[in-house]
C-alpha cells in the first residue's frame, strides 16, 4: 500500500509539472516599448553636410581625406566631434513616429531647421509640449526625437571650428622661437630628432621627460578657449614664431597679444586663437633647464 501511495504521489507531481510548463509556455511574452530607427544610413556614408537655419547664413561642410572642413560661410578646419554629433541623427531611435501628412501639425510646413547630408534631407519642426522632444521629418515619416540634434546644429559657426592649433596630420619636429621678445637675444631653436630634444642655447640641459610632457600638454593635446576668422595685417610687425614639422615645412604664428589673454594668429589658415594667459606663457616658454 505504501509503495502504491508513493507511486501515485510521484505521478501527481509529474502531471502538475507538465500542466504548469504547458501553461507558462502558452502565455504570450510581454511586449516592450517599440523602437523605430530614423534611418539605415551610416555616419561614414557622408562627405557633405549642409545646415540651413533661417536665423543664420547657410553653412556647408565637406569631408576631405577623412577630415571635415567648413567651406561656407568661410573656410576653416571643423571640430570633428561636433560634426559627428550632428551626423549621429541618422542613427537615432524613437518610440514615436507618424505619417508625414498634415505637416502643419508638427510645425514642418515651415521648418525651423534643415539638415542635408549628401542628398538626404531632415526637417526640424516644433517641440512636443509634454516631452519637450522635437518633431523631425525624414522622407515620408515624422519622428519624435531629442532636441539635442537641433541644439548641436544651431550653435554659432565659430563653435564648430577646430580648436587645435595644428591639423591632425601636422607632426611637430621643433620650434623656432627666435622672433619672440624673450628669446631674441639667444635666437632660440628647439628641435626634436629621433625622439631626443636639443636646444640651441649654450648651457641648456633639457630634461627629456619634462620636454615631452611640455609638448604633450601644451601642444599635442591642448585645445584653445575659442577661435575665430583672422585677416593678417601685413603692415604690422608682430612678434612671431614658427612650428617646425616632420615633413620639413613650417607653420608661422603671429603673437598679437599676451594679456589679458594670448592671441595667436595663423595666417595660412586665417584663424585667430584665444588662449588663457598662463597656458599661453607655458606654451611659449619650454622647460629648457639652462645652467646659470
Amino acid at each position: 500500500m505504501k509503495s502504491r501511495w508513493i507511486v501515485n504521489l510521484v505521478l501527481l507531481l509529474l502531471i502538475v509539472g507538465i500542466v504548469t510548463f504547458l501553461h507558462l509556455r502558452s502565455q504570450p511574452e510581454a511586449e516592450g516599448p517599440k523602437s523605430y530607427s530614423v534611418s539605415a544610413l551610416k555616419l561614414s556614408d557622408f562627405t557633405k553636410l549642409t545646415i540651413d537655419d533661417p536665423s543664420k547664413a547657410s553653412r556647408v561642410f565637406e569631408k576631405v581625406d577623412g577630415y571635415w572642413y567648413i567651406v561656407q560661410p568661410y573656410k576653416a578646419r571643423a571640430d570633428q566631434m561636433s560634426i559627428q554629433r550632428i551626423l549621429s541623427l541618422v542613427a537615432a531611435t524613437t518610440s514615436e513616429k507618424f505619417p508625414a501628412v498634415g505637416l502643419d501639425r508638427f510645425g514642418l510646413d515651415t521648418p525651423r531647421l534643415k539638415i542635408k547630408m549628401n542628398d538626404e534631407e531632415f526637417l526640424f519642426g516644433t517641440f512636443n509640449p509634454v516631452s519637450g522632444e522635437q518633431y523631425i521629418a525624414y522622407k515620408d515619416t515624422v519622428y519624435l526625437l531629442s532636441n539635442s540634434y537641433s541644439d548641436y546644429a544651431a550653435v554659432q559657426t565659430e563653435e564648430l571650428i577646430d580648436k587645435n592649433l595644428l591639423k591632425p596630420t601636422e607632426k611637430i619636429a621643433g620650434f623656432d622661437l627666435s622672433h619672440l621678445e624673450q628669446w631674441e637675444k639667444t635666437r632660440l631653436q628647439v628641435d626634436l630628432t629621433d625622439g631626443k630634444w636639443t636646444i640651441s642655447v649654450e648651457g641648456a640641459k633639457p630634461d627629456q621627460n619634462g620636454m615631452n610632457e611640455w609638448l604633450d600638454t601644451y601642444w599635442t593635446h591642448m585645445a584653445v578657449k575659442s577661435v575665430e576668422p583672422y585677416t593678417p595685417n601685413h603692415r604690422a610687425n608682430y612678434p612671431s614664431f614658427e612650428v617646425k614639422l616632420q615633413d620639413g615645412s613650417r607653420i608661422h604664428f603671429d603673437k598679437l597679444e599676451e594679456s589679458p589673454e594670448l592671441l595667436l594668429g595663423r595666417p595660412d589658415e586665417g584663424m585667430l586663437y584665444h588662449i588663457q594667459s598662463d597656458v599661453g606663457f607655458s606654451m611659449l616658454n619650454p622647460p629648457l633647464n639652462i645652467a646659470k
